[in-house]
């Protein structure tokens, strides 16, 4: 909700923002229109965006190993190039410090 109410400023710093998750898109329309997110989101079902930025991590829940995905947020250049990326993410701050890092690479014209 955080990417959602900052939107308007990565749009400005020029920036395009995607959330990405194993979910369908079902559950991703329905998600978007709760939260009314101003930005797509990709269902990655098969999780091949998930392995390809290795955030597909073994977890235990009540106990049991699971596969989990590990919070992350990827900054990647016009260049197409990863620029930055933030792994096991805590939300509180997160989207200022990605916001600052977009206006760093706007500046740098990367």
């Amino acid at each position: 909700m955080q990417f959602r109410d900052k939107y308007k400023d990565f749009v400005k710093a020029g920036a395009v923002v995607f959330g990405v998750s194993r979910d369908n898109m079902k559950s991703h329309d329905d998600f978007k229109t709760k939260l009314e997110l101003p930005f797509e989101l990709i269902a990655d079902t098969e999780e091949k965006m998930c392995h390809m930025f290795g955030v597909v991590k073994n977890k235990i829940m009540y106990g049991k190993k699971v596969k989990g995905i590990e919070r992350s947020t990827f900054l990647i250049g016009a260049d197409g190039l990863l620029k930055e990326e933030w792994r096991g993410l805590k939300v509180p701050g997160h989207v200022d410090d990605v916001l600052k890092a977009v206006k760093v690479l706007k500046k740098a014209g990367s």
